[in-house]
């Protein structure tokens, strides 16, 4: 399903995306019924993506930035998470509210970027994370749509 967020940088419509450029899957086990939304680049979520973030049992979601102004502060970038298509975790309503409103058995973040300091698992931010129950996704992480839990 489209989302609003930018196009990918490499695109030609980086500033301008179309429909379809940025797109968000909803994956079903017809075994099990078991469900898992992914979501790489989720900028803005909006009234289409509700029902579909409420409906999953495990979501995989952009964990990017955890400041909008983290590039710019770190000075490798003077992009805004937002200016990237990136709703940034820490936020008053950012990504880590959204989560922590939305019933899914499991919350991982990916798509996260070497600037965020959730990657220090001894970090304020990746403690506030645990504590809604929002976890960080690692390189060979596998996750299986099983009867009880994802």
């Amino acid at each position: 399903m489209p989302i609003a967020s930018n196009a990918p940088p490499y695109s030609p419509y980086r500033d301008r995306p179309l429909p379809g450029h940025n797109v968000a899957l909803f994956i079903e086990n017809r075994r099990n019924g078991q469900t898992l939304f992914y979501a790489p680049g989720l900028g803005e979520p909006d009234e289409t993506l509700l029902p579909w973030l409420q409906k999953a049992d495990c979501l995989l979601i952009d964990g990017t930035v955890w400041q909008d102004d983290e590039l710019q502060a770190a000075g490798v970038g003077r992009n805004t998470g937002r200016d990237m298509g990136h709703l940034a975790l820490g936020d008053e309503h950012g990504m880590m509210a959204l989560l922590a409103s939305l019933p899914a058995k499991r919350k991982i973040l990916i798509h996260i970027n070497n600037t965020n300091p959730i990657l220090n698992e001894q970090s304020p931010q990746r403690q506030a994370l645990t504590q809604q129950g929002i976890e960080v996704s690692w390189d060979g992480m596998a996750i299986t749509l099983q009867d009880t839990a994802c």
